[in-house]
């Protein structure tokens, strides 16, 4: 019985241990080390697949193409250099490691160049979000090149040719940084490429040193012994350098969530608490920087008690340090109080309910097309949609009769919904149901 018992358990451990054996089908250590120093050859073939694959990753970058950017990062020869410094490190190869670094160095001047006198030349200067999503490095992208590292270390060290590190290589990003880099050198904008480049450094350095630690793990023989104090004043240089890197992108990272959370907090506590029976919340602000939540209210007025209330409720979504404003407004419909239902998410309802006041109407808003106060119009609608600055609104003849015309400036953008949601308004408002709206920046 005991003997079975002890079958089972060497069968259970040699299946696990097999299972998660990163040695089995590794490259000899010779070959290993052939092929690293394979990595760090610089030749014109490399440098001229380089450039193509900078000015690829440039030009998908500049017209915001994602699949672009992805073909040059498949193109890109970067990864090589870096997973060679990680293991000549590991292995105690200085000389491999002076070559390695000055591969890479080499490497990275071109692709700035190259880059740089990309977008000095190229019409296009408005950054991209693909750009700005690489100016901002966070913890997840340290974390995003460190496991990136391992798979590709682990991959690039088996005996048959794998998909892993083309894998590695589009997802620890280190082409297009580079790219941003350079676009922020070509315009003046030093800061847009320090972030750039802080994420460059960080995907390099932490795919470095998952290629050390693979190596180790694979127990590559070193070429050299260090002596106990030497390895220790090696190992607290790599682990200060590691913390000095890490800490500004743990710092974002927190950030990150914490501003995640609070526009959860904030984003619950208006549609929980501004349902009311006739009043409509229909435009809404955050203003972080001074702690300030606007709300634009129509319908039915909230007394000062019910405001009051609703400032007290802050505390209990996390947000006891804002304040509530709010603005309100009341339309009246021929001696009849018409709550307009113009909150985003109620646009139909809006629209159904003006086709079914359409016939009622007709007289009063042909009346209302000659009698509306144009100004007070205008001060009204800036008053209702605080995004909207310079209101300026009157009323012009078209090709099928009157058309009410408004003329704002905005901060930020107008979604589909919000431009919706200003012509209902604005219908409801003057009568006039063809309604056109001029907004600039």
């Amino acid at each position: 019985m005991e003997n079975e018992e002890k079958i089972q358990k060497h069968i259970v451990r040699s299946y696990f241990h097999n299972l998660l054996d990163m040695r089995s089908d590794m490259l000899s250590y010779e070959d290993l080390h052939d092929m690293m120093k394979e990595n760090i050859i610089i030749h014109g073939a490399n440098m001229w697949i380089l450039m193509m694959a900078i000015l690829i990753a440039s030009i998908g970058l500049n017209v915001n193409s994602t699949a672009v950017i992805i073909g040059a990062m498949l193109v890109s020869p970067l990864m090589g250099g870096i997973l060679t410094m990680g293991y000549s490190l590991a292995i105690r190869d200085l000389g491999l490691l002076k070559q390695a670094g000055a591969c890479f160095l080499t490497q990275m001047v071109i692709s700035l160049i190259t880059s740089t006198a990309y977008f000095t030349l190229t019409p296009l200067t408005t950054a991209t979000s693909e750009m700005i999503a690489r100016t901002s490095p966070t913890l997840w992208d340290v974390l995003i090149a460190l496991f990136g590292g391992i798979a590709g270390s682990i991959g690039n060290t088996r005996k048959k040719a794998s998909n892993v590190i083309p894998g590695v290589a589009i997802a620890t990003a280190l082409m297009p940084p580079l790219c941003t880099t350079g676009y922020g050198i070509a315009t003046g904008q030093f800061s847009f490429a320090m972030g750039a480049f802080y994420l460059f450094t960080i995907n390099t350095l932490f795919i470095g040193l998952s290629a050390f630690i693979v190596t180790k793990l694979l127990r590559v023989p070193s070429v050299r012994e260090m002596d106990e104090k030497r390895r220790r004043r090696a190992n607290r240089i790599v682990t200060v350098l590691i913390i000095i890197i890490i800490i500004p992108s743990a710092l974002t990272g927190a950030l990150t969530v914490y501003k995640s959370i609070l526009d959860k907090n904030i984003s619950d506590y208006l549609n929980k608490e501004f349902v009311f029976e006739n009043t409509q919340l229909v435009q809404n602000s955050v203003d972080n920087a001074n702690r300030k939540i606007s709300v634009s209210l129509v319908g039915e007025h909230l007394s000062d008690e019910r405001i009051s209330e609703l400032q007290d409720r802050l505390a209990e979504y996390n947000l006891s340090s804002y304040t509530l404003h709010v603005t309100q407004d009341e339309v009246n419909t021929d001696s009849e109080q018409v709550t307009i239902a113009v909150q985003q998410n109620t646009i139909q309802d809006l629209e159904k309910q003006l086709k079914e006041q359409k016939a009622e109407n007709a007289e009063l808003s042909e009346n209302l097309n000659k009698e509306t106060d144009y100004a007070a119009l205008s001060e009204k609608t800036a008053a209702v949609f605080t995004k909207l600055t310079d209101v300026r609104c009157g009323l012009m003849a078209g090709e099928k009769g009157n058309v009410l015309l408004l003329k704002a400036s905005v901060s930020g953008e107008l979604s589909e919904e919000e431009t919706e949601t200003i012509k209902n308004f604005l219908k409801a408002e003057s009568g006039v149901e063809d309604v056109e709206l001029e907004i600039g920046e």
